[in-house]
């Protein structure tokens, strides 16, 4: 059986808004990066600790990417994951608590299957929580497909055994911050399941339907050469003369619903357009192959520090305190709190103007657009 479903969960927000596209991603070689390893060296290490916490036998597993943060983010993780064990305990005698579970959905789902980081199985109900360690985008929980698909999954081996009635379903970013819970009944699951995910899933084990470009297109292996995403980044070329106190509040609101997309698919057809120019020799007009800036650096900072102290020279070291993520971790979260707390503060964040579907709290100004032209008068 192939490692990934072809309609697989973690891309499924892909899937089910253009249904071609699971098809489509079959011609181009599956990707990885720095960043999916990376996560999974997260999900290994977090398996293990929740497993030590059950009493599993675990051995620590070993990667290239062991450190400080590594540890103090899966602890952020593994402690959530502990509170919501306990708090099931509270209310449930003997829960079923499985880790890196296999779920499958097939019945909705040609061949569809994935794995949950945590499943917490009870009366009346399920949990599934997914850890993302990725720092790039914040994810919702809130009527997010990945998860209903693992719930249904869920569903599918254990509904009869437990009378579950509600699903809650929790995704953790703990380099962000995040801690997004969304709950749901079974019946408006399985009604989604049936009138939604059934049909758009048969459309795209065919290879059929619609393409439609959109923010689901971030990580589409074909984003890069895809017409459809194309065609909808150049529809804007209509207003590349076109100052922006020129453009009226329609088109200003159409570029910027699109703006983001628009940064990420230039960025990706330079990534591209170079990735052929180094490894395939591929040559575009106007454009040369050079060598970027660097930075000097040691060869070997042992060595470095043996010369100057060979030379008499030893104030070759600074100091500095650890982060606040080292320093909790090294007082614990209790400690920390009481001794430094009163020395930490949040910074209020950039205002930033984002889409309305934003989870985040609205922030309003006293200034208006007639307020800044009185001013420049």
């Amino acid at each position: 059986m192939a490692k990934h479903a072809l309609l697989s969960a973690s891309s499924s927000h892909r899937w089910l808004h253009c249904t071609p596209s699971a098809r489509l991603e079959e011609t181009f070689t599956e990707e990885t990066s720095v960043f999916a390893e990376e996560g999974t060296a997260a999900h290994e290490l977090s398996e293990h600790k929740l497993s030590t916490f059950l009493g599993i036998n675990s051995d620590k597993p070993i990667s290239d990417f062991d450190s400080e943060e590594l540890e103090s983010y899966t602890d952020i993780y593994v402690d959530f994951a502990i509170e919501l064990i306990e708090e099931v305990k509270s209310y449930c005698k003997d829960p079923l608590i499985l880790l890196e579970q296999r779920l499958d959905y097939s019945n909705y789902v040609q061949e569809g299957f994935g794995t949950g980081d945590l499943v917490i199985v009870a009366d009346n109900t399920l949990d599934v929580v997914d850890l993302k360690y990725g720092k790039g985008l914040q994810v919702s929980a809130e009527d997010n497909p990945q998860m209903k698909l693992y719930a249904l999954g869920a569903l599918n081996l254990f509904d009869i055994l437990y009378d579950i009635q509600i699903v809650r379903m929790t995704i953790c970013q703990p380099r962000l911050e995040n801690i997004s819970t969304y709950e749901i009944t079974i019946y408006e699951l399985i009604n989604w399941a049936e009138t939604e995910l059934s049909h758009k899933a048969q459309l795209a084990f065919k290879g059929e339907g619609e393409f439609i470009a959109g923010e689901h297109c971030r990580f589409c292996r074909a984003r890069q050469t895809c017409r459809t995403r194309a065609e909808e980044q150049l529809a804007l070329a209509k207003y590349e003369f076109k100052k922006p106190a020129l453009l009226s509040d329609e088109e200003i609101e159409e570029v910027l619903s699109i703006a983001d997309r628009l940064s990420t698919w230039a960025s990706d057809i330079y990534t591209y357009a170079t990735d052929l120019a180094i490894n395939r020799g591929k040559q575009w007009t106007g454009f040369k192959l050079v060598e970027g800036r660097s930075n000097r650096k040691y060869t070997n900072e042992d060595e470095v520090a043996k010369a100057c102290t060979d030379v008499g020279i030893t104030d070759i070291y600074t100091k500095s305190l650890l982060g606040i993520t080292g320093m909790e971790k090294l007082l614990s979260k209790k400690k920390f709190k009481e001794v430094l707390g009163h020395l930490v503060e949040k910074p209020k964040g950039k205002l930033t103007l984002v889409s309305s579907s934003d989870k985040r709290e609205v922030i309003t100004t006293n200034n208006t657009a007639e307020d800044d032209f009185k001013e420049e008068i």
